[in-house]
């Protein structure tokens, strides 16, 4: 059985380079298969206490069958999970660390803000004045308390999601998991939720892990892992896994892509490589190179531009893929 280990980071949360970190999440050789089908293999990170930490991948990564074993909906084929001193082995016990936020509602839209509280409260055997109290604490930090009394069926995606959000948070749960949290928000909501998130984590010291989709929502946390086929291919703060990139990302939009690549290679010593039908090469300085190859391949390039590192670039750097495969594929969920 995995131990409890105490650790030191130089992450940016801790106020000192030196200062012990207690390990919420240790993923160690994780595996698990689909019949013939692995969707993941050989997965291995640690989240600390405290920390926000997202799982980001495009479908088929791996992220949603990973969050079922850290949820304990499935066990593990290979490997092993820990959550702070229980073991995968041990699923009661990791439930009582856990508050879990799915992507599909679990709520009652027939009961009011309140009664869905309560009846939550009491599947944890929780009664009485204390969880009131707690309820009632919860409804005003995130904005609830004047629709208390109103059927859920009634309020807004982000006001539904902001009643997940303190159901889970009823028992005071030190682990927050949330699968695809802000689906079917819209922008201004997601921005929100996750405020919500942070608050949790400077105010509360919840260890928040959540799955995406999302660029812009994997940027806001502390760091993220990258899933790609059932693999991890990166792990790291988002400016930290940015810079790994290495300068600018120029990317060539030409119907000859191959040869081109080829040419700017040969003639320019750029390492550049075909990615998704475009010329992509990684550069310091990039605007310095746009008017020398405009100017070199202009008869070949339909488009040209330029950029700082961005998480998609990240997926490219270390897979050689797009995040996205094609537009039929964006918004599904894995």
């Amino acid at each position: 059985m995995l131990q409890p280990r105490i650790i030191s980071s130089g992450s940016a949360n801790v106020t000192a380079a030196t200062s012990p970190r207690t390990v919420a999440v240790a993923v160690e050789s994780l595996g698990y298969r689909y019949g013939d089908r692995w969707a993941l293999q050989g997965v291995s990170f640690e989240v600390y206490q405290g920390e926000m930490f997202a799982l980001l991948g495009p479908n088929g990564g791996g992220k949603t069958t990973l969050f079922r074993i850290l949820s304990t909906l499935v066990a593990p084929v290979e490997g092993a999970v820990r959550i702070f001193d229980a073991s995968h082995e041990e699923p009661w016990r990791i439930r009582l660390y856990l508050g879990v936020v799915f992507q599909r509602p679990s709520l009652d839209p027939k009961l009011t803000v309140w009664e869905n509280l309560l009846a939550h409260a009491q599947l944890y055997g929780l009664w009485g004045s204390a969880v009131r109290h707690r309820a009632q604490e919860l409804l005003e930090r995130f904005g609830l308390a004047e629709r208390q009394n109103e059927l859920v069926e009634r309020l807004s995606g982000g006001m539904q999601r902001r009643v997940e959000l303190a159901k889970c948070l009823l028992p005071r749960p030190p682990l927050l998991l949330l699968d695809e949290p802000s689906t079917g928000l819209d922008p201004g909501a997601r921005r929100d939720f996750f405020l919500l998130l942070r608050q949790l984590q400077s105010l509360d010291g919840t260890t928040v892990v959540f799955t995406t989709h999302f660029m812009e929502e994997a940027d806001r946390s502390d760091r993220v892992a990258i899933l790609h086929r059932g693999k991890l291919v990166a792990l790291g703060s988002p400016a930290s896994l940015k810079a790994e990139v290495g300068g600018d990302v120029l990317v060539i939009h030409t119907e000859r892509a191959p040869d081109l690549a080829d040419a700017v290679q040969r003639e320019f010593g750029l390492a550049a490589r075909v990615v998704d039908g475009t010329v992509r090469a990684e550069c310091p300085e990039a605007h310095q190179w746009v008017p020398r190859l405009v100017e070199r391949f202009g008869q070949a390039i339909s488009l040209i531009s330029y950029g700082r590192p961005t998480l998609e670039d990240v997926f490219v750097h270390h897979t050689g893929q797009r995040f996205w495969v094609g537009e039929g594929d964006r918004g599904e969920l894995v």
